[in-house]
This record gives structure tokens, C-alpha cells and sequence, in this order.
């Protein structure tokens, strides 16, 4: 299974590299992660201006395969980084680069307007970090049904229909919009948010919406009824947590997924859920993560996902999904930057 991969976390299996090896590999990794190619001596010493022989550099490529660090490019005498060789590079070698102040302020003002509802949030976070990286943002939040309900709010939108804001412990919303059959004036919606509250603040999501259908008491008043039953159709069935991600055309762009067939498998996984659901909320919450070469599924063997699990209350998670040879840089300090922005939102219950 891929393990996850973070800034200074050395590992016994790193090799010490002499500063010759540190060099030429650096050198092969920033080159590839440009062109996606295989990389040859020639390249390396007219491009990154190496001042090896030839010879001298080839030596370094071959020790460095040797190490397996790097790997062959089927019969081409280029390399190209082995998914090891970037797990190295993640924990030793990776210079983060922050993003511009002017870039930070507009990630800033874009989470901070969609604050209404977790839902929305995690939503822009996605694709926030699509637009940040260019590659596939996600975002998602694990199942709530354990969650307690803190208390509620029935707002009227019009004639016919009101919006039912759940709060949770630590400041997660969730909110229903509702169709009703009848309409109901602000006053007697207020009237029937203080019955709601007296029979479902402090019981689990799971048991709310079971008491909203089935509860004695929400039956005897017709409002009430009317918004219990309304609220219980609109719930829908249990969820599992909900993934979701941005920037499809984006990673389409990437020449590893330049074509359908390579593509479809990867969006396929990311639409079903698993295993990306669990490996994103893996991890030490409010610290960014790399995973390498995810062997969890055949589709993922060729990308590389970028995680932060959020911490606080609101169990969930953002990231980034892409190729092997991602700007890793750009793509933990985007990841980190909207992960920690995130948390702060829904701490404050924005």
C-alpha cells in the first residue's frame, strides 16, 4: 500500500546522496517534471549547465538507477524518476515554494464567499486547488450521521419554501431546502423551529432524521408536521460522505492522460469514491501529505495524491490528485494554504 510522504520525514531507506548524486538527481527531476520525457546526459548538462563530464554524469545516472531512485524508460536511454526516487524527494530533497501574497488573498476572498454550507465550501476549496495546481482538485467530508445536532434555524425564501440550517458540534452546517405543500409566514415557522429543537437538538444526525419521520410529538401540530415531514423527504437516504472534485480538463491536459483510455479509468475511481475517500482522510490531520504511485487501484498506479485531512470537528479532507512528475512544490503550499483556510472557516462557523 502507498505510504504517505512528508516535508523532513526522513526515512532509514533514504540513501545519503553525495552532493555529485544530489545534483544530477535534482537536475533529472526538474527536467522531467517539465517535459515529461525521459532524460539523458546531454540534456542534463546543456540545460541545468552541470559541470560533469559526460561520462561523469552518466556514472551518476547509473548509481542513481542503482539506488532506484531513477528508472528506464522502456528502451530509451533517457530515465525518468521512479516512484520511490519522488517519495525521496518529497521527505529530503523538496524546496517549498510559497505561494504570492497577492495569489494567498485571492484564495482568501474566494473560500470566504462560499461559506454557507460545508458542502459549498469544500466544493470551491476543489476547485481552488485545480486552478492553483492545474491539476485534479478534491475535497470531501466523511459521513456526519454520527454528529450531534446543536441546535437549528427555519428561514422563510418564499411563499412556498423555507431553508432548514442544521448546525453541528464545532460549527458544521448543513442545510435543507424545503418544498412545502403549504405556505408558511416567518412567525410560524419560528413557532414550529422551537418544537424542532425541544425534540432533536442533542441527538445524532442518524436519529434526527429518523425522529422526523416517525417522532409522536412532530405529528400534533399541522406546521410542525407539515416541515418534519417535508425536512424527512428531503434528507434522502444515509450517506456515506460525499468526494468532490474539479478540474478534470485540467489533468486532461497533462500528456500522462492525454488520452481517453488512460483518463477514464482514473476519472471513474475518483467518481466512485474508494479508495481516494479513505487515503485522503489518512494522515495526520492539519499536516500535508504526499502518496506516491497509489498501488491501492490499477487506474492510480501513474498519479501521485496530495492530501491535507482537515482538523477540528468536521471530519474531511482536500487535496490534489496528479502525475507522478507533479510540481510537488506548488502543490503542497496550494493543498496547505486552502487546508488551513478551510479549518478556519468552519471553525468559526462561518
Amino acid at each position: 500500500m502507498s505510504q504517505p510522504a512528508f516535508l523532513g520525514g526522513l526515512s532509514q531507506e533514504d540513501p545519503d546522496l553525495s552532493e555529485r548524486l544530489r545534483q544530477v538527481f535534482l537536475a533529472l527531476v526538474h527536467a522531467y517534471g517539465s517535459t515529461a520525457r525521459p532524460v539523458g546526459s546531454e540534456t542534463l548538462a546543456r540545460r541545468f549547465g552541470i559541470r560533469l563530464s559526460p561520462a561523469s554524469i552518466r556514472s551518476a545516472l547509473a548509481e542513481l538507477e542503482k539506488l532506484g531512485l531513477l528508472e528506464r524508460a522502456h528502451t530509451s536511454s533517457g530515465r525518468i524518476p521512479s516512484a520511490f526516487g519522488y517519495q525521496m524527494f518529497v521527505r529530503a530533497q523538496l524546496d517549498p515554494t510559497p505561494l504570492p501574497a497577492e495569489l494567498m488573498r485571492e484564495v482568501e476572498e474566494r473560500l470566504r464567499r462560499s461559506t454557507e454550507d460545508v458542502e459549498q465550501l469544500l466544493g470551491e476549496a476543489s476547485r481552488v486547488l485545480s486552478s492553483l495546481t492545474q491539476q485534479l482538485g478534491l475535497a470531501m467530508t466523511a459521513s456526519v450521521e454520527a454528529e450531534r445536532l446543536s441546535d437549528l434555524e427555519l428561514a422563510r425564501l418564499d411563499e412556498r419554501r423555507a431553508l432548514l440550517v442544521l448546525s453541528l458540534g464545532g460549527a458544521a452546517v448543513r442545510t435543507l431546502v424545503l418544498e412545502l405543500e403549504s405556505p408558511l409566514e416567518q412567525a410560524e415557522l419560528d413557532s414550529v423551529a422551537v418544537v424542532l429543537r425541544e425534540r432533536l437538538v442533542g441527538h445524532s444526525l442518524a436519529a434526527v432524521r429518523d425522529r422526523l419521520a416517525d417522532d409522536p410529538v412532530l405529528v400534533r401540530d399541522s406546521a410542525v408536521r407539515l416541515v418534519a415531514r417535508t425536512a424527512a423527504a428531503a434528507w434522502g437516504a444515509p450517506g456515506r460522505g460525499s468526494l468532490q472534485s474539479s478540474g478534470a480538463d485540467r489533468i486532461a491536459a497533462q500528456p500522462e492522460f492525454a488520452s481517453g483510455s488512460a483518463l477514464g479509468p482514473v476519472l471513474r475511481v475518483v467518481e466512485s469514491g474508494p479508495p481516494l475517500d479513505r487515503l485522503l482522510l489518512e494522515g495526520v490531520t492539519g499536516l500535508s501529505a504526499v502518496r506516491v504511485g497509489l498501488d491501492e487501484d490499477l487506474a492510480l498506479q501513474g498519479c501521485s495524491l496530495v492530501s491535507y485531512p482537515l482538523p477540528g470537528a468536521v471530519r474531511g479532507a482536500v487535496g490534489v490528485l496528479g502525475p507522478l512528475r507533479m510540481d510537488y512544490a506548488r502543490a503542497l503550499a496550494a493543498v496547505d494554504l486552502v487546508g488551513t483556510r478551510v479549518s478556519e472557516l468552519l471553525a468559526r462557523g462561518a
